[in-house]
């Protein structure tokens, strides 16, 4: 399909695109009358490709009426919630069936305007998954694909295709939430081997079949990610944990995805109890990405995922599960599982607290949390106590307090960024 003349044609066609859109998807009057020329020679490629998804036929005949309707309206603000509801991978989800998906999107950790971006996806699907998925794990929205080929867009470190990142007039009941597991089984094993290589890690035999064979990380993936996105809004939670725009201090975002993952390890060590090998894979993939890739990953400002990565390693230095001396790294296995689930009890705990507490007292414990394992900067106003933070003011004055690095990566991580932070920059845009 990537080497179909139309699909050729059809990035070839958004590629020019791209650059005359604004932050919002428009496209300013002096170019509109190209821009409209494209839009819908985009429309005429969705339609000669429409044949290789006849499963898809009512969303690529909505989005091709979207398209048009957006050239002759002059490529202003787009609306593709026509086609937006007429899509609905999680209903088909068998392995290996491919979609066609044109949207004016963001990426997320990629593109942050709203352009119009094309992939091409494959459905991933084993049949384990649909067994636990069937069976204790529901998540009917829940998506896991591979690229086949895309748009500008995802050349990037973006993994996911999300609905709420389309242009659309409206917010309609969200049915699906797609990841790519092969972009994240790739950057994985890449980052992972090297680090491993570069502390003088030595890995169980498992672990390195893991990061030799790119099949069965994706696999390990879509159960890792099964799990997590079920996570989010279950259990005992504050209201509203997580708000993707960020009106919270970043460090809470931080513990809402490592609770997520934390969740996603506890329930592999049960998996794995209960006889299915993809239990352990899962425990590795959990600790690898967390600990290597995800604090070298991305800008240092407010990055919540890379928190989680630095407060799960230091969680385990502590406890003396993990060891570096003499410039080597080394991990006691037996040690890992414990430690992490103690981990996991904390953050449960803080969550389960915080249903009786203000949101101000909420905050200064997650706080408390995190900065009993991490250390804050010098001239952070937080750790400084509640005594030095604007208490009886907005809460935008709490946000603002908090440093952009306010935990600051350590030693051991500034040394290992220099020797594989090339190896990290080189994941962007990588696939299976």
């Amino acid at each position: 399909m990537a080497a179909d003349p139309a699909w050729i044609e059809l990035t070839a066609s958004v590629a020019e695109l791209q650059p005359m859109q604004a932050k919002d998807g428009s496209v300013t009057a002096e170019d509109a009358e190209r821009a409209a020329a494209l839009v819908r020679q985009v429309a005429s490629c969705v339609a000669r490709l429409a044949g290789h998804f006849p499963h898809d036929s009512a969303y690529l005949e909505a989005v091709q009426v979207d398209l048009e309707r957006w050239a002759a309206q002059g490529v202003g603000v787009p609306d593709f919630l026509d086609s937006l509801v007429a899509f609905a991978p999680a209903s088909q989800r068998v392995d290996g069936l491919r979609h066609l998906v044109v949207f004016p999107m963001v990426t997320q950790n990629g593109s942050p305007d709203r352009h119009l971006e094309a992939v091409i996806v494959e459905v991933i699907w084993p049949e384990f998954v649909r067994e636990l998925e069937a069976g204790p794990y529901t998540n009917r929205l829940f998506v896991p694909i591979r690229f086949v080929a895309f748009t500008a867009g995802y050349d990037t470190n973006s993994a996911v295709l999300f609905p709420e990142t389309v242009a659309m007039r409206a917010i309609p009941a969200f049915t699906w939430g797609a990841i790519f597991a092969d972009r994240e089984a790739a950057r994985f094993r890449a980052v992972v081997s090297a680090a491993a290589e570069t502390t003088g890690l030595a890995l169980p035999p498992d672990a390195a079949r893991l990061l030799a064979d790119q099949s069965l990380a994706e696999e390990t993936f879509v159960l890792w990610d099964l799990i997590h996105d079920r996570t989010h809004m279950r259990g005992d939670l504050p209201f509203d944990p997580f708000m993707i725009k960020q009106r919270m201090p970043y460090f809470l975002y931080s513990l809402e995805e490592l609770r997520c993952d934390l969740t996603a390890f506890k329930e592999s060590v049960a998996l794995e109890q209960a006889g299915e090998p993809h239990g352990r894979l899962v425990q590795y993939a959990v600790l690898f990405d967390r600990i290597f890739r995800f604090p070298l990953t991305g800008s240092r400002v407010r990055n919540y995922d890379g928190l989680g990565g630095q407060l799960l390693f230091a969680w385990l230095h502590q406890r003396g599960v993990l060891h570096w001396t003499d410039n080597r790294l080394a991990i006691d296995w037996e040690g890992v599982a414990p430690a992490v689930l103690a981990l996991a009890e904390e953050v449960e705990d803080l969550y389960w607290r915080s249903i009786d507490r203000p949101k101000i007292a909420h905050w200064l414990a997650a706080y408390a949390l995190v900065s009993g394992v991490l250390t804050p900067h010098p001239a952070s106003t937080w750790a400084q106590g509640p005594q030095a933070l604007p208490l009886t003011g907005p809460l935008k004055g709490l946000t603002d307090a908090v440093l952009p690095d306010e935990f600051p990566l350590s030693m051991f991580y500034e040394a290992l960024e220099r020797r594989i932070s090339d190896v990290v920059a080189s994941t962007a845009g990588i696939t299976g």
